[in-house]
């Protein structure tokens, strides 16, 4: 630690002219060096724009390390430079980069909370999929940065049963490692109740156990709801709910079973069916890119047939196509 301490400092303070430099040239005639892909690990690429080489840290040291080492003032200058002088998607992923992980939650979070509409998909894929400890943390770097609580952002901007479940996410309270096969056959029976009945109380059953049993429990109370019903839980969330509270509970199952193949899908879902959708292909491949990414890869080349480096190039262009290949990286037979 104090090795990269030191290399760092005295790398920031020799860097810190060669930025000021570059910024004076102007943007625009150093644009075609942006976006540098290099090799830091024999598994993965990472994202270099030369004329802002303090983001090379923000990428070789973990984020949370990064966030320990550099001193505010130069992230918060970065920051506000990167906004000031780009522009478009290809801002917001080089922006986007610049937040440790819980900070990019609490981001997204917010603008999808406090924007002209909430974004409920925005809301589904993060509180859906992240553990305890990625919650509780998100939901200090929430209060610190927009001095709010989420929870009671949640509340006032969503309603209905959508919002009781996306509120019990955002608790954090899940169980961590135990399961009982005893409860897992009576849980699968209120599942399965809830599916038929589609009461408020039955609802609330539902979220309830989706939200609080933990990932190995609800393993067995999907097996159990198989047997019991002969049917796929998703596929009977699907026949029996909809609008968005259908969808947060299908994106809780998915989850658990699998989470590199929900965003798998949610990448495809985003690129093929949308239009290629921007704000969604910016957000997972930044948050998910120093988790699963890679697997999320496997994933989606599996599943689609396609490799997710290969859509992404199809899709979209420029600066900004470089910026996304840079973070998706890709296998040789990808390029």
């Amino acid at each position: 630690m104090n090795q990269k301490r030191t290399n760092l400092y005295s790398l920031l303070a020799s860097l810190s002219t060669a930025i000021s430099q570059v910024l004076l040239k102007g943007v625009g005639s150093i644009l075609k060096d942006l976006c540098s892909p290099i090799l830091v690990t024999p598994s993965q690429f990472i994202f270099i724009p030369s004329q802002r080489k303090l983001l090379i840290f923000l990428s070789c040291f973990s984020q949370s390390v990064t966030a320990e080492l550099i001193p505010c003032v130069f992230v918060k200058d970065l920051m506000a430079d990167l906004k000031d002088n780009l522009s478009h998607h290809f801002k917001e992923v080089m922006v986007g980069l610049m937040y440790p992980p819980a900070s990019y939650d609490a981001h997204e979070l917010w603008h999808a909370l406090k924007g002209v509409n909430t974004e409920e998909q925005c809301l589904i894929d993060i509180l859906a999929s992240r553990s305890n400890m990625e919650i509780f943390q998100m939901k200090e770097a929430y209060l610190t940065q927009y001095n709010s609580d989420l929870q009671q952002d949640i509340d006032s901007e969503t309603s209905g049963h959508f919002r009781d479940t996306l509120m019990n996410l955002a608790q954090g309270t899940r169980m961590e490692g135990y399961a009982d096969p005893a409860t897992a056959a009576q849980d699968a029976m209120i599942l399965w109740e809830a599916c038929q009945q589609r009461t408020g109380e039955h609802k609330n059953m539902l979220q309830m156990i989706l939200c609080n049993r933990s990932y190995q429990q609800l393993w067995m109370v999907f097996q159990e709801f198989q047997s019991i019903s002969g049917q796929d839980l998703v596929d009977a969330i699907n026949d029996c709910y909809d609008g968005y509270f259908q969808e947060l509970l299908v994106a809780i199952v998915l989850c658990v079973r699998d989470k590199p193949s929900y965003f798998a899908y949610r990448l495809h879902h985003a690129i093929h069916d949308f239009g290629f959708h921007n704000k969604t292909v910016i957000r997972i491949l930044i948050a998910r890119s120093e988790i699963d990414l890679m697997t999320i890869r496997q994933r989606y080349k599996e599943r689609y047939g396609k490799s997710l480096f290969h859509d992404i190039k199809h899709f979209a262009s420029g600066h900004y196509e470089s910026a996304l290949l840079a973070i998706c990286a890709g296998d040789v037979e990808d390029y």
